[in-house]
Order: structure tokens, then C-alpha cells, then sequence
């Protein structure tokens, strides 16, 4: 009866052992997905193909490549290369490829509001009921804008 008990708090205590070790791996995963988060752009305009920041700081942790960010450009590739010393893959360049920036019609304009709205980055302005334009210097190119616009009056073009 000794010999099962002895064996029986042996294993409870590797079991508490291991639930510690586990909440203070998870900890620190955490601060470092949020380190790398932090150096993203946090335009959440899911171009790396993943639906915004954060779950694209979690795939840099697990291994993906570190040039999916457009809106980062170089400088982000070359923070992240800093932080991921031990995983820098690159796919085809995506953050080095020339964006693309919406542009509106403004004849073809109705002033919707729906564009603005779906902009992540607020390259948009306008009022309700009147013209829209894009600061194509704060454009992305994430097109999100394109679906809401019920008229078809936003065109993506180089800058």
C-alpha cells in the first residue's frame, strides 16, 4: 500500500509540475507574439493572408515567412529578421513589390459612406452624400473598400 501511494504522489506532483511549466511557457509565448504584433503596422488588412496582425505575428512564431506585410514595407522585413534571427524566410518578396492604391471616380461618386467605413486605415475622406476621395499616402492597396461600394467607382492602380 506504501509503494502505491508513493507511486500515486509521484505522479501528482509531476502532473503540478508540468501545469506550471505549461502556464509559464504559454506566458512567455504570449509576450512575444505580442513583440512582434507590436512592430506590425496594425492595419488589419489581411494582404499577408492572414485576417489581420495578430494572427499573422502568431504565424511568424510558428515559422511563416516574414516579408507578407505590403503596408511594412522593408522596414518591417528587416524588424522582423531582427526578431526571428532563427526563422528569416522570405516568400517572393511581397513587401518589396509596388502596392497598389485605390483610386476613386468622383464623377461616378454617390457619396454612399459605405467605402470610408471599410477602410481600416482611413485613406479615405469624405462626407455623407458627397464626393469621396483617397490620401494615396495612407492607401494600403488592402482593397477592402472595393467590395462595399455599391456604384463600382473605386479603381486600384500604382501609385
Amino acid at each position: 500500500m506504501i509503494d502505491v501511494g508513493t507511486i500515486l504522489g509521484l505522479v501528482l506532483l509531476v502532473c503540478a509540475l508540468l501545469a506550471i511549466a505549461q502556464r509559464r511557457l504559454a506566458a512567455g509565448d504570449d509576450a512575444f507574439v505580442k513583440a512582434i504584433a507590436s512592430e506590425l503596422p496594425q492595419t488589419q488588412c489581411a494582404q499577408c493572408g492572414y485576417p489581420g496582425c495578430r494572427p499573422y505575428a502568431e504565424a511568424l512564431v510558428g515559422g511563416a515567412a516574414i516579408d507578407l506585410c505590403p503596408p511594412g514595407g522593408e522596414a518591417t522585413v528587416q524588424k522582423l529578421a531582427e526578431l526571428l534571427p532563427h526563422n528569416p524566410r522570405a516568400s517572393a518578396g511581397l513587401a518589396t513589390s509596388p502596392a497598389m492604391v485605390a483610386r476613386i471616380d468622383e464623377a461616378r461618386c454617390i457619396g454612399c459612406y459605405l467605402c470610408i467605413e471599410a477602410c481600416p486605415v482611413d485613406a479615405i475622406v469624405g462626407a455623407p452624400k458627397y464626393m469621396h476621395t483617397v490620401l494615396r499616402d495612407a492607401c494600403t492597396g488592402c482593397e477592402l473598400c472595393l467590395p462595399p461600394c455599391p456604384v463600382d467607382c473605386i479603381v486600384m492602380e500604382r501609385p
